[in-house]
């Protein structure tokens, strides 16, 4: 049973990065973040050095790390930024980092006034949905 889990999560995990790899060639998004094992991070690794796409890894534990890859600039900035755990980045550097990875604008716009503390975020409607 445990196998079977195992391989079941490998083709997952598999199948989001490709799917990331096709937003990347699309210009969907230019930063990617997968939080994967030693294991899975060490097939993706090989399959971004063989592609010549640029990435770094933040050790999480012996056996979890963050994979952040994309276009160069991308990666760079995130590098700059991700000098400690992420639950730890500064509002300006949470800010920036979740916008780089493409999520939702208005969202990071509230989480970053709701982090920092900014008495604006009261006075805000509703997000439209």
């Amino acid at each position: 049973m445990a196998l079977s889990r195992q391989s079941a999560d490998a083709a997952s995990i598999s199948r989001l990065f490709h799917h990331h790899l096709y937003e990347l060639s699309r210009g969907v998004r230019a930063l990617f973040l997968m939080t994967l094992s030693r294991s899975e991070l060490e097939v993706v690794r090989a399959k971004l050095q063989a592609q010549g796409l640029d990435y770094f890894v933040q050790q999480l534990s012996p056996i979890k790390a963050n994979l952040f890859f994309g276009r160069p600039a991308f990666v760079a900035v995130a590098r700059a930024l991700v000098t400690r755990p992420l639950n730890a980045l500064t509002a300006e550097e949470d800010f920036m980092l979740g916008t780089l990875l493409g999520y939702d604008c208005e969202q990071q716009c509230r989480r970053f006034l709701a982090r920092s503390s900014r008495a604006e975020l009261a006075e805000l409607p509703p997000a439209a949905e």
